[in-house]
């Protein structure tokens, strides 16, 4: 007669023998309970019954604390017989009900693995499910490759098939937003801090948490102890980097001031442990799996510009302008980046374009060693404030490398612009090929002109190299010596008009420049390739800011990244035009409109542009 606990007991071995009950993996795996008591609430009233009164649970529960948004359920039943009804209505009864039963009890807290068993082990039947937290809809596990997962996997795998979803992986980045605020609440309110040592103490507690010692054992220490163990633990990982000794003293430096924070030490009545263990808890909880687990998120600068943001900030006291992530991707596709580029961005800031570059020249990669190279030889970085350039540092250290090519100082300094130029690596000389740079917006008429920072980065490549830079959209439509400048040493590849609230809530209006670096515009003799990007589908959501809502940023991405390769011309989007330095470098002066589309829609819109448009170039002391 079948037996279900048979079935239980085949679909425990298969447990063992993946490894989810070794000692040196950290997974739980539970039967017919759980001491997690957000998945005990959650099921506090599933009962298979449905009378709503009753706690239910699944045969197994299993968790990870490098994924504690994840959880993975086992149904079983004896007779693969019982495996599945036509009608998903009788969780009492069938396996895949029952655990999709399970599911929609967690899913409003959790992404759920489900999987469905039945039968013995000589004949069975396995199902495997996901439903993204938030969702009540299931769909059929998918491995990172594509293909339908059909048979039990090690819990890294489980956990890599969700992270790939990307209904999951926007509701996590939806998620680590919504943090974000929290801890900039908890951060100003409780501990007092100001704007730069929160994000400070971020980046600091990420590199902390990244060594082991720290990360088992931050919890035992008593308040006024924690501060010490949190900065050993933060030298310890620069040291074990192999970096020279000034740049490890000049990467430390901005955290001293965190330990040293009055409030972090205190115990209170509500944090015993004090104000810093609480940080570094929330941080080991909710950040830490994007950096360890998912590896899909730039976190250090995310949380860099939500601070910022979130305390009423945009960056013009700090003289800061932060690259959204979705913008710092499309300068690498723009650029085309591979393997064997060599890149530099002179305003670091917190790392963004290095970390896009570093993504997408690792897609072309094959082999370890031309992946070590990446990470080790191929990304420069120059960085003038201590915090920003800490920062940065700490970005590339999290993902492993980068961080000895990093230099602190100005981009116009002889000594950092000499060791740019003069960069070797294994295979010798490795001037780089590709420059990316959102230089410092000038605030006056007395700042330097973001175009200065322009030309001083296409200095730094190599012959042929490909420079990308977004300024303010008066670069490219008022005449100026360094336009004139640009002309004379390079050459204008393609300059992109971008759309005006690219970096809210600052009223830039931006365009992207795409330069071929030490061939003279009069030599190629080339016409500019002028793109109009005003809409890449991003809507601004309160508390989110400017975000892919209906998802269609990838398609609009990729058919930009398609039309400029080709050279495409399209009316109303595109146009291939030969300037000079008198004349504007924007797609609208140059564009034939396609009047057979045209609307009343349209007409209001390109009034609204042309009154951005008109905003952006005017001067800074035009618009105060």
């Amino acid at each position: 007669m079948p037996n279900e606990r048979i079935t239980e007991d085949m679909t425990d071995g298969i447990l063992r023998s993946l490894g989810y009950y070794d000692d040196e993996v950290a997974i739980l795996v539970e039967k017919q309970q759980s001491a997690i008591a957000a998945i005990r609430t959650a099921l506090s009233k599933a009962s298979k019954k449905g009378t709503g009164k009753a706690a239910g649970y699944p045969e197994f529960i299993i968790t990870a604390p490098s994924a504690p948004d994840v959880v993975v359920v086992i149904e079983c039943k004896a007779e693969v017989s019982r495996h599945r009804s036509p009608d998903l209505d009788r969780p009492a009864d069938f396996a895949v009900d029952g655990v999709l039963h399970y599911a929609r009890f967690l899913s409003p807290s959790h992404t759920v693995v489900s999987i469905a068993v039945s039968g013995s082990p000589s004949a069975s039947q396995w199902s495997f499910f996901l439903t993204p937290k938030g969702s009540i809809v299931h769909r059929p596990l998918v491995a990172p490759t594509g293909a339908e997962i059909e048979a039990l996997v090690p819990m890294t795998d489980l956990i890599a098939a969700a992270a790939f979803d990307p209904t999951v992986q926007h509701q996590r980045e939806r998620d680590l937003v919504s943090f974000s605020q929290e801890l900039h609440v908890f951060m100003r309110d409780e501990a007092e801090m100001t704007e730069q040592e929160k994000p400070l103490a971020v980046a600091g507690t990420l590199i902390a948490l990244n060594d082991p010692v720290f990360r088992q054992t931050y919890d035992v220490y008593p308040a006024k102890d924690l501060p010490a163990a949190w900065m050993q633990a933060i030298r310890k990982q620069m040291t074990e980097t192999s970096l020279p000794k000034a740049k490890i003293s000049n990467l430390v430096q901005p955290f001293t001031g965190i330990q040293v924070q009055p409030e972090l030490s205190k115990a209170t009545m509500a944090y015993p442990k004090g104000l810093l263990n609480q940080i570094v808890k929330m941080l080991a909880e909710h950040v830490l799996p994007f950096m360890t687990v998912y590896n899909d998120i730039d976190v250090v600068g995310r949380f860099y510009g939500e601070f910022l943001r979130y305390t009423g900030g945009d960056g013009k006291g700090l003289g800061i302008v932060l690259t959204p992530r979705h913008v710092t991707e499309l300068f690498a596709l723009i650029a085309n980046v591979g393997k064997t580029d060599v890149v530099i961005d002179p305003c670091a800031g917190t790392g963004g374009f290095l970390i896009s570059a570093m993504t997408e020249m690792m897609r072309t990669a094959t082999t370890e060693a031309e992946i070590a190279s990446i990470k080790g030889e191929r990304l420069l970085g120059i960085e003038q404030q201590a915090t920003m350039y800490a920062l940065a540092a700490s970005n590339m250290i999290l993902r492993g490398d980068g961080k000895a090519n990093l230099y602190q100082g100005s981009c116009f300094d002889k000594p950092n612009v000499d060791a740019v130029k003069k960069h070797r690596g294994t295979a010798g000389a490795m001037r780089p090929t590709v420059g990316f740079i959102n230089p410092p917006y000038a605030k006056s008429k007395q700042d330097l002109s973001e175009l200065r920072f322009f030309l001083n980065m296409l200095d730094m490549l190599a012959d042929g190299g490909r420079g990308v830079a977004i300024v303010p959209i008066s670069c490219a439509t008022a005449p100026s010596t360094e336009k004139t400048e640009l002309l004379k040493h390079h050459t204008p590849e393609a300059v992109m008009s971008m759309p005006p609230e690219v970096f809210a809530p600052t009223g830039v209006v931006t365009c992207i420049m795409v330069f071929t670096a030490h061939k003279p515009h009069k030599t190629s003799n080339r016409k500019t390739w002028f793109g109009y990007w005003r809409e890449d589908g991003f809507v601004k959501i309160k508390n989110l800011g400017r975000v892919d809502k209906h998802h269609t940023w990838p398609q609009t991405r990729d058919r930009w990244v398609e039309s400029w390769h080709n050279r495409e011309v399209h009316p109303g989007e595109s146009v291939m035009q030969k300037v000079s330095a008198t004349d504007e470098w924007v797609a609208e002066a140059y564009m034939e409109t396609d009047y057979s589309t045209l609307t009343e829609a349209d007409f209001e819109r390109v009034l609204l542009d042309y009154s951005l448009f008109t905003l952006g170039s005017a001067s800074p002391e035009d618009n105060e």
